[in-house]
């Protein structure tokens, strides 16, 4: 059965939008403030104009970052599923890419769950099952193979167990 990430998980999408937005600023601002400055220059328009022009932006800018933040919180949520079967974890996941993941749970080798400080107030934590690759992603860095990034701490412990007694169970006594 498909499993959907926590509520809590939308907050922590649109803080990422915001971080994203927050970058694109400071990127845009170095365009804007030296070509407002040359525009004052050669039309000779008051300061108040250009400041007006300005302000009246930057609002719509911080609006436009509200709306397309909360529009990306909700479709990254509801986009987010998570299965685990007899065999393997599937991951289902993306907006316009989607991005399907089936980590075997003989790759398995260790299970990690981390709390950050938004995921401590909104009661959910990420778990990460590591396997001996890990996953790189342009957008957010390296990654385990089986990142869940929003799951309630009480399933998150029963996840942790569930899978490492399958991986206990799968013949680790191996040896050299």
């Amino acid at each position: 059965m498909k499993r959907q990430l926590h509520p809590g998980a939308k907050w922590q999408f649109r803080i990422n939008g915001y971080f994203g937005a927050f970058i694109l600023a400071i990127f845009l601002s170095w365009m804007v403030v030296p070509m407002s400055s040359v525009i004052l220059r050669l039309s000779g328009t008051s300061i108040g104009v250009i400041f007006t022009a300005v302000l009246i932006g930057g609002i719509g800018f911080v609006a436009f970052v509200i709306i397309v933040s909360e529009v990306y919180a909700r479709m990254a949520y509801n986009r987010w599923f998570y299965e685990f079967t007899d065999e393997q974890l599937r991951i289902e996941r993306g907006i316009i890419w989607k991005r399907y993941s089936n980590i075997p749970y003989e790759r398995v080798q260790n299970v990690d769950i981390t709390r950050g400080i938004i995921a401590r107030m909104l009661g959910f934590s990420t778990v990460m099952i590591q396997t001996a690759g890990f996953s790189y992603t342009p957008k957010g860095g390296v990654h385990s193979e089986g990142y869940i990034p929003a799951v309630p701490i009480a399933e998150a412990e029963h996840i942790r167990e569930f899978v490492m007694k399958k991986i206990t169970k799968k013949g680790r006594g191996q040896g050299l």
